[in-house]
Parts: C-alpha cells; sequence; structure tokens
C-alpha cells in the first residue's frame, strides 16, 4: 500500500485485527467503535444465547444492536448460523467508522476476514491456509469496487464450525459480514469424493447468494472461479 497510510494493530477479546488507514485519527476513533459493538453483542448473546449456536438464520426481535442485525442479515442472506458472520460485521462496523471520520483509504482485516474503502487503487492479500495461494497472490482494489468485503473460509482452520473439504473458499460480497456468511457457505457446499463436481457445487451456492460478486475456490491443486472478481495479482515477497 501506499506509504503515507498509518497502520496500527490491535486485539479486542478473541479478535486480532489489523488496519491500515490514510487518517490517522480515525484509527482509534474505528477501535472505540469496535469495542462498543463487541460489548453490546457479548450481552445480547448472554440474553440470547441461542443466537451464539443456531447453524441455521434465526429472526430477532427489534431494536437490537446494529451487530446484531447485521450478522443476522447477513446469516439469513447466506443461509448459515448468525455466528459465521460476526468477524465481517465487526470489521464492517469499523470500516464505517474510519470513513465517517474522512478516511479515503480504509481497509481492516478480522482474522482474515477484510472490509475495505479506498480512493486509490491498492493491493490487498489474499488470506489462506491453502499453502498453493496464501500470501502469493492478492486483489488490486479500485475505488469501482468499493465498499467491498473479503472472506475465505477452510476446512483446514478449526476456529469455526464447518462441514466442507475446500481448502479456501474466498468471497468478494458488497460487504465483509455478507462475505464472510457467504464464504462457510460455500466452504460447506464443497465436499464428496469427486473434487471438480464440489468445486462445481460450491460455485454454484455462490450464485444463489444475493450481493455476492465473485468466489474463488480452491481443493487439491484445483481451483474454481466464478462471477465477478477483482484483477488477481501476483503478491511480492
Amino acid at each position: 500500500m501506499d506509504t503515507d497510510l498509518y497502520e496500527f494493530g490491535v486485539i479486542i477479546g478473541e479478535s486480532r485485527i489489523h488496519m491500515k488507514c490514510n487518517r490517522k485519527g480515525a484509527i482509534p476513533h474505528a477501535i472505540r467503535r469496535m469495542r462498543h459493538h463487541r460489548q453490546e453483542l457479548l450481552e445480547y448473546i448472554t440474553r440470547h444465547p441461542k443466537f451464539r449456536y443456531a447453524l441455521e438464520p434465526m429472526e430477532v426481535t427489534e431494536p437490537v444492536p446494529r451487530i446484531i442485525e447485521k450478522m443476522a442479515e447477513s446469516a439469513r442472506i447466506a443461509s448459515v448460523g448468525p455466528m459465521a458472520s460476526v468477524a465481517g460485521a465487526l470489521a464492517d462496523l469499523g470500516l464505517e467508522s474510519m470513513v465517517e471520520c474522512g478516511a479515503q483509504v480504509a481497509v481492516i482485516e478480522n482474522g482474515g476476514e477484510i472490509a475495505a474503502f479506498t480512493d486509490r487503487p491498492i493491493p490487498i492479500t489474499l488470506v489462506s491456509s491453502s499453502f498453493a495461494i496464501a500470501g502469493k497472490i492478492g486483489f488490486w482494489i479500485t475505488q469501482e469496487d468499493c465498499p467491498v468485503g473479503i472472506a475465505t473460509s477452510s476446512s483446514r482452520t478449526n476456529h469455526a464450525i464447518g462441514f466442507g473439504e475446500a481448502d479456501s473458499a474466498t468471497v468478494i460480497a458488497d460487504d465483509a459480514a455478507l462475505a464472510d456468511a457467504a464464504a462457510t457457505a460455500v466452504c460447506n457446499a464443497v465436499a464428496g469424493r469427486n473434487i471438480e463436481a464440489s468445486i462445481e457445487r460450491g460455485l454454484k451456492e455462490s450464485g444463489r447468494i444475493k450481493g455476492v460478486r465473485g468466489t474463488l475456490i480452491t481443493r487439491e491443486g484445483h481451483v474454481g472461479l466464478a462471477g465477478k472478481l477483482p484483477r488477481i495479482i501476483k503478491i511480492k515477497e
């Protein structure tokens, strides 16, 4: 990225968050807002424990905190449990805070889920547990792409409940919460002994989710692409 960007890392609960922004004062503001949203989430799931463990979408009773509303809506669209979108939702809300502070370039990565906004082209490295692509390729994000959410789900990680066999399922969507939820749904669809057929199922699943722009799936050396992805670039080591 450009050298005039400020960079900061912070741990909020279980979240390891990496932030880049061209407006320094927007970063602490975003951190405060993300902490506030996370606290509201914790208080909500204490009162509604089913929200935390549901593997299917859940209706929420208004009024609810914004993070709950965002998670529930993304889960509904992708047909997964609401916690499948928690990392992306937190990134979205942090990004929103930075833009409100006048940031022209802002990127938040929360456990591999990315929310981004930029008025100039920037490279974003693809986070994946697939050794074939992790840290080696990325996306060239332009103003026309933004705001944008990028999320990757994988059968190789055990931080979340999943049922698929994809090495990685990366989704580009209108925001990070939806990308996060959709990546889970797509990864879950990639299963079965026939690798190529399983990838096709994942791509088909991504095509039914409104708001998903493009998908990249890898499994055992096979790659599948669908939709409109930002330009894929090689990341220099």
